[in-house]
């Protein structure tokens, strides 16, 4: 496995535009700020002591940019719709400005003569406005000179006796960076121009699975409910606990105990359905069980041979590491089955008795130890029923010999969705819930649900701790919106993320495999920072590349690297970097 506003401004020079720049917009502030103080509710705090009547509406159409830019107008093609960061749904806008324009984002709604409206939006960036224009009055605006989250910027203006349209905009400021806006409302009398339909309870989740059960906790995963902003956990029909993200862990169980689970989604105007029931029943006590994988975890191979990287016994590795992955098993002359046998000679007389003992010592330290099947020059093979039962088999007599926890699927050459998903099926039900089962696909892998990797993922989605891909020794990809991305840069690792966490993988069972080190691999390594930023892209919305994924991910489970071995001979800068920021995922 070589893991691998609306005046538009000019300029004279760009060498002389800094300065006019700093006036043009002090100016434009102080005009602003003056004009503000003038106005009655042109404050969000003025704005906030306004209650709505019950005859009001919010006259704003696609007011939460759900439907993309319809309704709405941006100057010179400054505009988009974003599905990350959003300040409630699935859509804001993204405007641009430019050193010759603001990005002018705007809709005219029909009103009533006469009628006082109050306007408002949540915007995120530097320098953003608000207003409205053709009110027939005065018209208003209000801004903030910075919002690093969500601000809700409101103000109100009165409609003329004759006005029965007013124009609403946002904009941001002349060569400034790009601007957020969502969640925009023109409050107040129905003008006849219709409005955005109330907001609706979410769909009910689907996909509910159980996996990583141990004697005392279950780990829960769900799909992906659009709109939804949280998820309501129940056990036995009781409420649990509220999540955000679409995976849940609960301990505190008692052994060979049947449980019920149940989840609903939940944003502003409600919950939904309860989702479909599962039962999961713990293991019996004293059965061993395994140390529950973290919801942010770490992945590690370990080297049972020596390639020039820093040869280590199993307590060398460090406590950093919550999944530890054996590599490898080798094939035998029986179809399917697999062996191993530690190569004491080349680990400098590392005994067998040592490993065991090992094993025990990383498990009640909270770490799994699993046996990797495959590599770069595996070639186990698993296509007809026979052969399932024999890894099934052989696989669990060695868990039961060595003590592993479970097992990571690693094979290069290919593999049969049907068997392998029948195998490992198989081998958890001789394992009572004591499995972890993890797999390390390439990139072309997992390009498509139709590959049998990934359809071999969503087969055993119900027992799947973490799918680890292997994002170097690749070259240039695809990502989930059809863009092709290039090997060893955050948008490669996020828009290929993507395109596991749209396809039907739960958060906490998609990883980022990378190398410990450039020798680590052929091509692809990166810097841990680079890995950093990629986990935050995908689980904070921050810290992305020019990809922006369609949502945030805060379950993503976390990283993996090839090897262990590699970041030992690197002083453990790896894991010294990459360790601390997962376990400090949200």
């Amino acid at each position: 496995m070589p893991h691998t506003a609306h005046a538009r401004h000019t300029h004279p020079s760009r060498h002389t535009r800094p300065a006019r720049h700093r006036r043009l917009l002090a100016a434009a502030l102080t005009t602003l700020a003056a004009a503000a103080a003038t106005l009655s509710g042109s404050t969000p705090a003025a704005a906030a002591d306004v209650n709505a009547t019950a005859a009001d509406v919010n006259a704003a159409r696609n007011a939460g940019y759900e439907s993309g830019l319809s309704n709405w107008t941006c100057s010179a093609g400054s505009g988009s719709t974003v599905g990350s960061p959003v300040h409630g749904g699935t859509g804001a806008l993204k405007a641009t400005p430019t050193t010759s324009g603001n990005a002018t984002c705007s809709q005219t709604v029909a009103v009533q003569p006469g009628s006082t409206y109050r306007l408002s939006a949540y915007v995120q960036g530097s320098y953003v406005y608000l207003g409205a224009s053709g009110t027939g009055t005065t018209d208003v605006s209000t801004w903030t000179p910075s919002a690093t989250d969500w601000q809700q910027l409101s103000t109100s203006f009165t409609t003329g006796p004759t006005t029965t349209s007013v124009t609403v905009y946002t904009h941001g400021w002349y060569g400034q960076p790009a601007y957020l806006a969502d969640d925009f409302s023109v409050l107040g009398p129905d003008g006849g121009g219709g409005t955005d339909p109330g907001p609706q309870a979410p769909a009910t989740p689907g996909g509910l699975t159980a996996s990583a059960v141990t004697s005392s906790s279950v780990a829960l995963s769900w799909n992906q409910v659009p709109g939804a902003t949280g998820y309501t956990v129940y056990r036995d029909g009781t409420k649990y606990r509220t999540v955000s993200g679409t995976s849940a862990t609960v301990p505190d169980l008692e052994p060979a105990t049947p449980y019920r689970f149940q989840v609903t989604a939940t944003n502003a105007a409600g919950e939904s359905a309860r989702s479909a029931e599962i039962t999961a029943t713990t293991a019996p006590a004293g059965s061993g069980g395994t140390p529950a994988v973290p919801e942010h975890a770490v992945t590690g191979y370990w080297q049972n041979f020596n390639n020039g990287a820093t040869v280590q016994k199993l307590s060398d590795v460090p406590g950093q590491y919550d999944i530890i992955a054996v590599a490898f098993a080798d094939a035998t002359t029986t179809p399917g089955a697999v062996t191993f046998a530690l190569d004491s000679a080349g680990l400098g007389g590392y005994t067998v008795d040592q490993f065991k003992a090992d094993i025990k010592a990383k498990q009640a330290a909270g770490t799994s130890v699993i046996l990797s099947v495959g590599g770069e020059k595996g070639t186990v093979s698993v296509n007809d029923a026979a052969s399932a039962a024999n890894f099934a088999t052989s696989l669990y007599a060695l868990m039961q010999q060595y003590g592993f926890d479970g097992v990571d699927i690693d094979l290069e050459n290919g593999l049969d969705p049907t068997y392998m998903s029948q195998a490992l099926h198989s081998l958890s039900q001789k394992a009572g819930g004591r499995l972890v089962l993890t797999m390390a696909p390439q990139t072309l892998d997992m390009q498509s649900t139709s590959g049998g990797y990934f359809q071999t993922a969503l087969n055993v989605k119900d027992i799947l701790t973490v799918v680890n891909m292997q994002y170097y020794n690749s070259g240039s990809m695809l990502g989930c919106d059809g863009k092709v991305y290039s090997q060893g840069t955050v948008d490669f690792l996020t828009a290929l993320a993507c395109i596991q966490l749209e396809g039907g993988l739960a958060p906490s069972q998609v990883g980022l495999g990378l190398p410990a080190s450039p020798r680590g691999a052929g091509s692809g390594y990166v810097a841990p920072s680079v890995i950093n930023a990629a986990l935050d892209c995908l689980a904070r919305g921050t810290s992305c590349g020019s990809f922006q994924p369609p949502r945030t991910y805060p379950g993503i489970r976390g990283a993996m690297t090839w090897s262990t071995n590699w970041d030992a001979a690197s002083g453990n800068a790896w894991s010294n970097a990459v360790a601390p920021h997962v376990h400090g995922l949200p």
